[in-house]
């Protein structure tokens, strides 16, 4: 299978040959052609792509190499990139391996000795004259020198031929001579010309040592160059090449889309529209700015809209309201963003109640392996896997749904629309928001115990409060409402389903959520997006959002239409990128939104839409004239330290922090979360494991109450006891006999669907300071 190579190459040596790497569970492993070479290990599909197409590389100067058994093995850089691979036979795996660990270890030895020597290499070639100019006194000046130490061993070289023949000559003499007189002379000379050829020779040997050093650090550098000069050329290559595909993609468009006007014949135009990948305005104020082509939607493209449509009157285009509040008839369009509606809610004045922490204690740096954990729990759900509190954050999976109101002043912006399209618009970029506190949170959220509530009370600070419970555990289910006082109302039922796929964690909310407004009747409903772990048994997690949501009002038929695309290692488009489209009921398209779930949304309106050419899948996309972007929702910026508590959001620091008046069931009050947050991991896991067995119990005695009504108590006992006989700790699987206490689960007339509404009391409750009502559960 693979090329006999000697397992010990030398550097210059490429260790070549065939592995089997993991490619997913469908194809698992496939057979691949390896390349082992300067300290990169490459792959390709085979020996044909070598001069063309690399399928991957990763550097083994920062790389782990692990063995997992007698033929495979596994490379990882602690980021992305991982290799699972599976050699022929043991001695071909051994190998491989001890190529890799060599390569490893002198690609180590080569950065090491690179940084010692001071190499300040830039990784742009300087281009100005001054730089240039530097670069090439360097050079000179190392020849210079290099050319000094050849001299040297010239005349080093030199020197040992006149020593040695003197010496050789001395010790022909010697042989010819009788033992008289003259011995000692001669013994004397001999003895003298071979300290000088041992003087001369030990000034070889460093000489050319200080050649050999002299020419080993300056070749790396000139290697160092010569790679950096490699890559821009690629990179510069490959940005050429993606604007050539823009360039060609846009032209199609327009011969495509018949309803163009002239003026976009020009192909310099459309050039201008395809440059930015992000979309990006300038600041100019000039008519014929506009937004700049999205590179590769898969339904659609974005065009700019023509420079008349600018400059048309805002009250005949937009369908803004009389509330933009002005009478100026000639204000562009691109000066009115629905974002600058003057009756949005401006920051309150008023002091809020107290004032909430902005740190929690740091968290602790204990080291537990996962996957010691995790192997035997492949296919399994994550709500029945016993977890300690090492892998959680301190804050329950309820909090974590009153985290989605880190952005509510986008819903009382859009409180304040009189257009249900623009309302949709704002709907549509909260739901986006929701995900951005997800980006670097890799801790699992505590499940709550049954019964658990959670009250987020910001009616002083924000103007709305927030009550969750959880509803059912078998399967897990969390019930949430908020009201605003600024007219609005979100409620929202999420189950979670999550399986262990080996190499990653998929967590699957099912449920809708619902957002309704007091003033439009407006009733919106979605539903969320499929989260994914990577790199569960090595490297760093990380988080992926995908998915595609339609958010739909029921009153009027308008949608959005959201796409969250999955991050792919070949794929050139921004990370984490989200489009949308809003349309209505007619399916007419008003607005574009774009942007990432992890920074900021942007939308435009849509002037003019059409039907361009097939894509490459063979699909008619749709082309659409618009307006230059506007932003509406940015990502607030992380508070000071936050890697060192678990990245909370400046909102996430005040979710567990003690309030009086709470109920008795509040996820403030739940001890292993609490002493976890305090650091003392464990206390909270011996607390952990107390609270589940006492939900269990919980749980039996409920099934026992249950019976009974229908049995006699002998029969009770024995079916409880055949009940507890076929559980396995937390993975039964039949529903809670359990009752909400603020939430009944009603079907919902508008919208068709049966989930858990508030039913009201406990705010009354709260301000009485009853909650006699109120189950043990911690």
């Amino acid at each position: 299978m693979s090329e006999s190579k000697p397992p010990t190459p030398t550097p210059a040596d490429t260790y070549k040959g065939w592995l089997f790497k993991w490619t997913n569970y469908i194809k698992g492993y496939q057979r691949r052609w390896f390349v082992l070479s300067n300290g990169l290990l490459s792959y390709y599909r085979t020996q044909a792509e070598m001069g063309h197409t690399c399928r991957g590389t990763i550097n083994l100067a920062t790389a782990n190499i692990a063995v997992e058994d007698s033929c495979n093995f596994v490379i990882s850089n602690g980021g992305a990139q991982t290799y699972h691979l599976k050699a022929s036979s043991e001695i071909e795996r051994q190998r491989w391996i001890t190529a890799l660990e060599l390569a490893k270890a002198k690609a180590i030895n080569m950065q090491a000795e690179s940084d010692e020597s001071g190499d300040d290499c830039p990784a742009v070639p300087p281009t100005s004259g001054q730089g240039g100019g530097f670069r090439n006194s360097e050079i000179q000046s190392t020849l210079r020198t290099l050319n000094s130490k050849v001299e040297d061993l010239a005349t080093c070289n030199d020197l040992i031929v006149k020593h040695g023949s003197a010496l050789q000559r001395s010790l022909s003499e010697l042989e010819g001579i009788h033992v008289g007189a003259d011995m000692a002379e001669k013994t004397r000379q001999v003895t003298e010309r071979a300290t000088l050829f041992r003087i001369t020779s030990n000034a070889m040997i460093n000489a050319c040592r200080d050649f050999l050093s002299l020419a080993q650090t300056h070749s790396k550098r000139w290697q160092k160059a010569l790679q950096t000069e490699r890559e821009q050329r690629v990179r510069l290559e490959e940005t050429l090449e993606q604007l050539a595909k823009q360039h060609n993609h846009l032209e199609r468009a327009f011969r495509g889309a018949t309803v163009l006007p002239p003026s976009f014949s020009n192909p310099a135009l459309a050039i201008k529209g395809g440059v930015s990948g992000k979309g990006d305005a300038s600041d100019e104020d000039d008519d014929n700015e506009f937004f700049d082509a999205m590179e590769d939607p898969a339904e659609f493209i974005t065009v700019p809209a023509d420079p008349k449509y600018h400059r048309r009157s805002g009250s005949n285009v937009s369908g803004l309201s009389s509330e933009t509040g002005t009478d100026d008839q000639s204000v562009n369009f691109d000066e009115l963003s629905l974002a600058s509606n003057p009756e949005s809610p401006q920051p309150l004045e008023l002091e809020p109640v107290r004032q909430r922490r902005t740190r929690i204690p740091d968290k602790p740096n204990y080291y537990l392996n996962l996957w010691s954990i995790m192997k035997n729990c492949i296919g399994k759900e994550l709500s029945k896997i016993p977890m300690p509190v090492n892998f959680n954050e301190p804050l329950s999976m309820l909090q974590r749904l009153s985290e989605d109101l880190e952005y509510y002043e986008l819903l009382d912006k859009a409180a304040k629309c009189q257009s249900s399209l623009e309302q949709l618009c704002y709907v549509a970029a909260f739901t986006v928001s929701s995900y951005s506190t997800t980006v670097h949170r890799t801790g699992k959220p505590f499940n709550p115990l049954l019964g658990e509530t959670f009250e987020l009370d910001r009616l002083r600070d924000c103007g709305y409060r927030s009550l969750c419970e959880q509803v059912s555990h078998h399967p897990p289910a969390a019930a949430h409402h908020a009201i605003s006082e600024k007219g609005w109302a979100l409620r929202q039922e999420i189950t979670l389903a999550s399986k262990f796929r080996g190499k990653y964690l998929s967590i699957m909310p099912l449920g809708s959520i619902q957002c309704l407004f007091d003033k439009s009747k407006n009733h919106y409903s979605w539903k969320k997006v499929t989260t994914t772990v990577h790199n569960i048994i090595v490297g760093k997690l990380w988080i992926d959002q995908s998915g595609e949501i339609d958010v739909v009002n029921h009153r009027t038929g308008d949608r959005c239409h959201l796409k969250f695309a999955p991050y792919s290692y070949f794929s050139r488009d921004v990370p984490r990128k989200v489009t949308g489209v809003v349309t209505d009921k007619d399916g007419k398209a008003h607005y574009v939104l774009s942007g990432t779930w992890d920074e900021k949304m942007e939308f435009s309106r849509v002037m003019q839409s059409s039907k361009g050419e097939n894509g490459t899948e063979g699909k008619q996309r749709t082309v659409y004239q618009t307006l230059k972007a506007k932003e509406i929702w940015r990502k607030n910026p992380l508070p000071e330290g936050a890697e060192n508590m678990y990245y909370f959001s400046s909102l996430a620091l005040t979710l567990n922090e003690p309030e009086e008046g709470v109920a008795p069931t509040d996820s403030r009050r739940r001890p292993d979360q609490r002493l976890m947050e305090e650091g003392r991991w464990d206390e909270a896991n011996a607390e952990k494991q107390r609270l589940e067995e006492k939900q269990r119990t919980a749980r039996r005695e409920r099934e026992r109450e249950a019976v009974k009504s229908a049995s006699s108590p002998e029969e009770a006992d024995a079916q409880v006891t055949g009940t507890e006989a076929s559980e396995v700790s937390d993975e039964s699987t039949h529903p809670d006999n359990y009752q909400a206490l603020w939430f009944e689960k009603t079907d919902d007339p508008v919208s068709g669907e049966t989930l858990h509404i508030y039913k009201g009391g406990y705010w009354e409750a709260k301000e009485k300071g009853s909650w006699d009502m109120c189950p043990s559960i911690f």
